[in-house]
């Protein structure tokens, strides 16, 4: 059966937009991830160097004695943890820069500068 010549572009087309021809690391789903412990109202580390423009994962554990609440307004980034607990959020692609993410429950103290790079 042969393919008509629009099939074959729309086929291409998707190939290309929906990231399909990328490096094997990323067809598998696998993104660079890291881990943030928050205690006490302070993330360890406080700095954070990440590539720019590739989706990143950061594991969150709250070792700290009550809730936190990891987020970022201009990212639309928003997580709450209990005490003790652990979970991810997946970062969009970002432009070379610092980003800056705080727990609202600790504003003074509680900041996490991502550096993408």
């Amino acid at each position: 059966m042969t393919r008509s010549l629009p099939h074959l572009l729309f086929v291409a087309a998707l190939w290309l937009v929906l990231g399909w021809g990328m490096d094997a690391r990323a067809q598998s789903g696998e993104l660079p991830s890291f881990h943030i412990v928050v205690a006490d109202g302070r993330f360890t580390p406080a700095r954070l160097e990440v590539p720019a423009g590739t989706r990143i994962k950061l594991t969150l554990q709250n070792d700290g004695p009550g809730p936190l609440e990891f987020e970022n307004d201009e990212m639309h980034i928003e997580k709450i943890l209990a005490a003790g607990g652990r979970s991810f959020v997946v970062l969009p692609r970002m432009q070379p820069g610092e980003y800056s993410f705080v727990d609202e429950f600790n504003p003074i103290t509680g900041e996490l500068i991502v550096i993408a790079k």
